[in-house]
């Protein structure tokens, strides 16, 4: 199973927001350069929202960073969207036989594992900053 698009889109939300100090950052806005519909734009801006990352206010078009994006990890991104819940990053295979050796251990095996891999990757982006991102994405 694929880590959610909410991740990667979240992050294309934040990137325009960031790049577009100056103007209003509207779902509509948003929405034309994701290529999707303002109300998932939306919906993501209101998990960047709980998670504190975006100010946004009912009746005031436009949505804000609460920080620098040099102070947003792509981290903080990934758990605002619920991308992936805790230790599931890899799925199992429903009802191995339990009759069999190995169907009945296969789970106890590679679960720590997964979890051990899920770590690394979300170590990994802790490390890179939205300003990272940012600063990839040439200047139009």
């Amino acid at each position: 199973m694929n880590i959610s698009t909410r991740f990667a889109v979240a992050i294309h939300i934040l990137t325009l927001i960031d790049s577009n100090k100056e103007g209003k950052s509207t779902s509509e806005w948003i929405a034309g350069s994701v290529n999707t519909n303002p109300v998932v734009i939306r919906r993501l801006t209101g998990m960047l929202h709980k998670a504190g990352l975006v100010d946004v206010r009912p009746g005031v078009a436009g949505a804000k960073l609460t920080r620098s994006a040099a102070e947003i990890t792509l981290l903080q991104i990934y758990r605002a969207v619920n991308a992936v819940e805790e230790d599931s990053l890899f799925s199992l295979h429903d009802h191995p036989n339990p009759d069999c050796p190995v169907g009945k251990n296969i789970a106890g095996a590679i679960v720590p594992v997964f979890s051990l891999a899920q770590k690394a990757m979300e170590n990994v982006l802790q490390e890179v900053t939205l300003d990272q991102i940012v600063n990839q994405i040439p200047v139009v």
